[in-house]
């Protein structure tokens, strides 16, 4: 596969949040493994470790104690699992006390007996929550709902028009009126029970920081509505700021949860590993990008496992699945293994993988990767790049790659705004995927037939497939 990074300059370096956690835990990690006896001087060592790396990421003090002093009393003198080394034992502590730490479980929410189910969203002004209001309500239409935004911010100079741009984007409908705060949200619910929306999200107005008034309005638009959850959007990169912001909304409105955005940021990532233990709220969604699809709830596990270099693949096997045309990849399938893949082929595949998200998101959940692949900048500009040459191609010239000669190789280039050198370097490597996959193509077609071959084997009994005696545990 062509890599993105492999036309035009060299890639530069960032350090997006969690990076240089993950980096030090990985070191801790991997002196571990190379200890064959862990008595309870070197699991000290790896403690006093582990603290540091906390601290330096910004963890908030009392939180760093208790998650140590959990990991000390399990790994302490204890008996190691016997299907383990005493390492990998370690690991699975330090695991698993992390998760605790993050959350344990991620948030279950239900939805009211009588529609509609009525979301509050505060925080202060900066915090992402306008942006968060529209990324929450493309979130509940891909559960199947059917949601309202309320536009109750009226003191932010066009907070009202940007949530009916970002409402039109996720194509969900949004009320506002230039009266109050209350009195919008007062109609805005019974609008949406009126239209028979199940849901309402309520984007109320921040302060630049916490004050009496934005209190007594977020209370009072609390008090008419009555909300079945209120969430509270804070920016993940404010660090410890933000956990002490979560302690004040939730001592004047019962929080529920929190809405973590910018956790892609380049800060320390200490909001996200105190936020739970020190506010004894959890955080239920995260906001990972810009784009309105860059939302999800939020897995204590899943952090955990990336956290410790370890990967995420369930999350990333969860955007292929919501984000990749699956017709479109077997298409691009079949077309490999018969050796019949084009430049229009491999144009629809990047358009594919730009529906998924950055490249560098998508490689921090990859478990093993290499540091200094995972630390290498790859943006859309990369990707653009590639496009911008296959789309200087005529159709010809996509379909048959061989009829790229010396002058047509510069009219692409000249026409794409790169070099010759980029055209040739991206050819080339087209040409060695082609003959790889002519060669592989064979085998796995061989391996098509055979799973074709299972599925016929497959018995269907009451509407469900049930595996032939082979298979059957």
């Amino acid at each position: 596969m062509v890599f993105p990074g492999s036309v035009g300059g060299p890639t530069n370096l960032r350090e997006p949040m969690f990076d240089t956690l993950t980096d030090r835990f990985e070191g801790i990690l991997t002196r571990l493994r190379s200890r064959g006896r862990l008595g309870d001087a070197e699991v000290n060592e790896v403690l006093r470790e582990i603290r540091v790396a906390l601290l330096e990421a910004d963890v908030n003090l009392a939180v760093v104690r208790d998650l140590v002093e959990r990991i000390r009393a399990r790994c302490s003198g204890a008996e190691l699992s016997k299907s383990l080394t005493p390492a990998q034992q370690v690991i699975k502590v330090v695991s698993e006390e992390l998760t605790t730490t993050l959350g344990g479980e991620p948030f279950k929410l239900s939805y009211a007996s009588k529609p509609p189910t009525v979301v509050l969203l505060a925080g202060l002004q900066g915090s992402g929550k306008t942006t968060a209001s529209a990324k929450l309500a493309r979130w509940f239409k891909q559960q199947g709902r059917h949601p309202y935004l309320a536009a109750a911010d009226l003191r932010r100079p066009a907070a009202v028009e940007q949530l009916r741009i970002l409402g039109k984007e996720v194509g969900v409908p949004v009320f506002s009126e230039p009266t109050d705060p209350v009195e919008v949200s007062r109609k805005a619910l019974a609008e949406a029970e009126r239209v028979g929306r199940d849901v309402l999200i309520v984007d109320t107005a921040g302060r630049l920081s916490i004050d009496l008034a934005l209190m007594a309005e977020v209370r009072s638009i609390s008090s008419a509505l009555r909300p079945d959850y209120t969430f509270l959007v804070i920016d993940a990169m404010t660090g410890q700021d933000a956990v002490s912001t979560a302690k004040a909304f939730n001592d004047a409105l019962e929080l529920d949860g929190v809405i973590l955005t910018k956790i892609d940021g380049d800060a320390r990532g200490g909001a996200a590993l105190s936020v739970k233990q020190v506010v004894g709220k959890p955080i239920a969604f995260v906001s990972t990008g810009e784009r309105v699809a860059d939302f999800d709830t939020f897995y204590p596990e899943r952090l955990a496992s990336r956290i410790l270099g370890m990967g995420d693949v369930l999350s990333l096997i969860e955007k292929a699945e919501r984000e990749y045309d699956a017709g479109v990849a077997e298409k691009a399938a079949e077309r490999l293994q018969k050796g019949q893949f084009t430049f229009e082929d491999f144009l629809e595949q990047l358009q594919q993988v730009k529906r998924m998200g950055p490249l560098q998101g998508m490689l921090g959940m990859l478990p093993g990767v290499p540091k200094e692949v995972r630390d290498a900048k790859i943006e859309d500009k990369d990707i653009g790049r590639i496009e911008a040459i296959i789309r200087s191609m005529t159709m010809a010239e996509r379909r048959n790659p061989d009829l790229l000669n010396g002058s047509r190789r510069l009219r692409i280039a000249n026409g794409s705004g790169t070099s010759t050198t980029d055209v040739n370097n991206l050819t080339k490597q087209f040409r060695e995927m082609q003959k790889m996959m002519r060669t592989l193509g064979p085998i796995a077609g061989l391996g098509r037939a055979k799973a074709r071959k299972t599925a016929r084997n497959r018995k269907v009994k009451g509407g469900r497939v049930t595996p032939s005696p082979r298979g059957a545990r």
